[in-house]
């Protein structure tokens, strides 16, 4: 084990013994497992995030174009050569 310091509110500290004392545990045990849950918990969407960018996938893949492979390949093939060549500088030619 390593011995850290760290400064809390009193909220916190009232909190944490008796989170520590319900639980009958030492209270750096009780830091340790609320520390491991919060790292586990960090990074993952919330229920409300979650929902609110399936929405806006809901949303958005509709609005995608269907064209067949052959043209999104042509386009691509076009950009990347444009790309290659310093971009477009020549009238866009009509489809």
């Amino acid at each position: 084990m390593v011995k850290v310091t760290f400064t809390l509110d009193e909220a916190t500290v009232e909190r944490l013994r008796q989170a520590a004392a319900r639980a009958r545990k030492p209270q750096s045990q009780v830091v340790r497992e609320a520390v491991k849950d919060y790292a586990d918990r960090v990074g993952r969407l919330s229920e409300e995030e979650r929902m609110r960018l399936l929405k806006v996938f809901d949303t958005v893949v509709p609005a995608i174009p269907l064209r067949p492979a052959a043209r999104v390949d042509a386009e691509l093939q076009a950009i990347r050569s444009a790309r290659r060549k310093g971009g477009r500088r020549h009238a866009r030619r009509a489809r």
